[in-house]
């Protein structure tokens, strides 16, 4: 077993990485976003279809669903694109249903009726965080399409009741790190992923030890530490939907 090393003895991040949402950044869709978390630059978009799954048919519930993607060169080794093998990578599915989940969590689902959102992410630039930069900025278009079908009359009020955003924490050469790159999340000896609600509420938390387990005292430290990260998020949307 390696060495404990106390709270009181490791560094402490708590910053968040350079960050800018830009709403409706395509112009022939309002309901678009590109998110900018440093060199992860993510472009969501958001919009609904007069269906929903065969198991909600005839309920009066709508649904939120979400797909994920990667650029070839988002990355520097070229990465195939999944249409040419045919197939979607285990990887793909469990983030894509992560951001489904998470947008799901903060909609009422009674308040669009029988109609499905799409929310597509797809992968320009990747340096880490992709996941949380798609939750985070996916909800900037979901907020920008349901503001345009409620200005438009398609719906009475709003159906989204809380903000979402997540990010990444981790134990680097045993420091708690805040929003952590690709260099930094490779070597990590911890490796978690928050989301969280506006109103402070976890939605989801993935982590997981690179090598020595880690303590609940760490687990504890990189939730509060993540906590902090969403809380700044959840401004920077806000400023981005100029609800503040």
């Amino acid at each position: 077993m390696g060495n404990t090393i106390s709270l009181s003895e490791r560094i402490i991040r708590d910053q968040i990485r350079q960050v800018e949402i830009i709403p409706g950044f395509l112009s022939h869709l309002k309901s678009s976003s590109l998110i900018k978390m440093c060199n992860t630059h993510v472009l969501c978009t958001a919009i609904i279809e007069d269906r929903v799954p065969p198991f909600l048919k005839n309920t009066g519930k709508g649904w939120v669903t979400a797909e994920y993607g990667m650029l070839p060169l988002s990355s520097p080794n070229r990465i195939e694109r999944e249409a040419a093998k045919g197939k979607q990578t285990g990887r793909t599915h469990e983030i894509q249903r992560l951001i489904g989940r998470s947008l799901r969590a903060v909609v009422d689902m009674n308040g669009f009726g029988e109609k499905t959102v799409r929310i597509d992410c797809d992968v320009i630039q990747a340096d880490g965080g992709t996941r949380c930069a798609s939750i985070t900025g996916a909800f900037v278009a979901l907020y920008e399409l349901f503001r345009q079908m409620q200005e438009n009359g398609e719906m009475v009020s709003n159906p989204i009741k809380d903000f979402v955003a997540a990010i990444s924490v981790g134990i680097v050469d045993n420091s708690f790190l805040l929003d952590i790159n690709y260099a930094e999340d490779s070597t990590a000896d911890v490796d978690v992923n928050l989301v969280m609600t506006g109103s402070g509420k976890v939605i989801e938390i993935q982590g997981t030890s690179e090598g020595e387990p880690f303590s609940l005292a760490d687990l504890d430290e990189l939730i509060r530490l993540g906590s902090r990260g969403i809380k700044q998020l959840i401004e920077i949307q806000k400023q981005a939907l100029a609800l503040l």
